[in-house]
């Protein structure tokens, strides 16, 4: 079984994400990975003479198969970073987990995540402005996740607002998914896998330790294309946060707060040093990231099979009208249409004004199509 191969690569000490996905790439798959000759492993660049002493091993195999065991008690779900149904976004960083562990029903290819974080010590202010938001960009955008890490304050605050006005949330922890940190957010981590999903690259055996907080804030900063910091001190998690998103090229936002507020100085430090944008509301956010209500958008005069398009530009069209904000990758799964033809039919549709170019090169219908003209 692939998945017993692909769990016990992840519990090899010193193979971190970028590491394994060298080794499946030079022998095949994470069962050859296993099975090869430790000779041909110690040629792998990077790999050396521990690693390939480890890998031959078999205790790892063994451990894999008993977290399989935890993973059917407590109905854990993953998924592969290969396989279709893996976040795109975080396939597109380099470290991004090789398995993501999952309870819950999530839906990883939304076309809108928003990240927020925050600190766990949050002002009536931080959290009543964390609320207003969310609610603000639910009433236009009710396909939207929220991403956060259900920490106190601010990211169980963002959990909350999302529940509260009916989005999806994810929660992603930094410990095995058979157990929720901290223990009074249990109910509620109960209610995110019924609207959403707890998520995480860690084993049933990892306790929540802090260095495992850290290594989570890149899933919660790889799974968005934009990151909200609401408070922050001058260190703390949710800055590192900031600075994952911004090397992942994702769009940071920033409250600004006033200097003698102790958790506004982290803020007030992202946008001073230009890694975040400065916003006060929703309607900041939308105007930084490019997204415009449907209602906003012009309306095609008849039906999609009349306009000036191209087969191949109707089924683009058609696709983004189902699922606005894809990337290449994505779009040219759900068409189709292999990526080399698709980049010269995305940029003529740009040029012509029938889609928008979201930051991360992210696409979407620059027209609104009613439902009842989809071919």
């Amino acid at each position: 079984m692939d998945l017993k191969y692909q769990i016990a690569l992840t519990l090899i000490p010193k193979v971190g994400a970028i590491t394994a996905k060298k080794l499946i790439a030079y022998v095949g798959s994470p069962r050859e990975v296993f099975t090869e000759k430790r000779s041909t492993l110690q040629k792998i660049p990077g790999i050396g003479e521990y690693l390939a002493q480890h890998l031959s091993g078999g205790d790892y195999i063994l451990a894999a198969e008993k977290e399989m065991e935890q993973m059917d008690k407590y109905n854990i779900s993953c998924v592969y970073y290969q396989d279709e149904g893996y976040p795109w976004r975080l396939k597109n960083c380099d470290d991004g987990p090789l398995l993501l562990f999952y309870r819950g029903k999530p839906d990883f290819h939304r076309s809108k995540f928003l990240s927020i974080v925050g600190t766990r010590t949050a002002t009536t202010y931080g959290r009543e402005i964390c609320r207003t938001i969310i609610s603000e960009l639910a009433a236009e955008f009710p396909e939207l996740v929220i991403i956060s890490g259900l920490a106190y304050g601010i990211d169980v605050t963002a959990h909350r607002a999302a529940l509260e006005n009916g989005l999806d949330t994810f929660a992603i922890l930094a410990h095995g998914l058979h157990t929720v940190y901290p223990s009074a957010h249990a109910d509620i981590a109960a209610r995110i896998m019924k609207q959403g999903a707890l998520a995480g690259d860690f084993q049933t055996s990892v306790k929540p330790e802090r260095n495992n907080f850290l290594r989570r804030n890149r899933i919660i900063a790889g799974l968005s294309e934009a990151t909200l910091i609401v408070e922050s001190a001058k260190k703390g998690g949710a800055l590192i946060t900031a600075e994952i998103a911004s090397s992942y090229s994702r769009e940071v936002f920033a409250i600004p707060g006033r200097s003698s507020d102790r958790y506004s100085a982290g803020c007030n430090h992202l946008i001073r040093k230009n890694i975040a944008a400065l916003v006060e509301n929703a309607a900041d956010i939308l105007e930084e990231l490019g997204w415009e209500p449907s209602g906003n958008q012009p309306e095609l005069q008849g039906n999609i099979l009349n306009q000036p398009l191209s087969p191949e530009e109707r089924n683009i069209l058609k696709t983004l009208t189902e699922e606005p904000g894809l990337g290449q990758e994505i779009l040219s799964i759900r068409t189709g249409i292999p990526i080399s033809q698709l980049a010269g039919n995305l940029l003529q549709m740009e040029f012509q004004n029938w889609i928008t170019v979201l930051p991360g090169n992210l696409y979407k219908p620059a027209v609104r199509i009613k439902s009842a003209d989809h071919p």
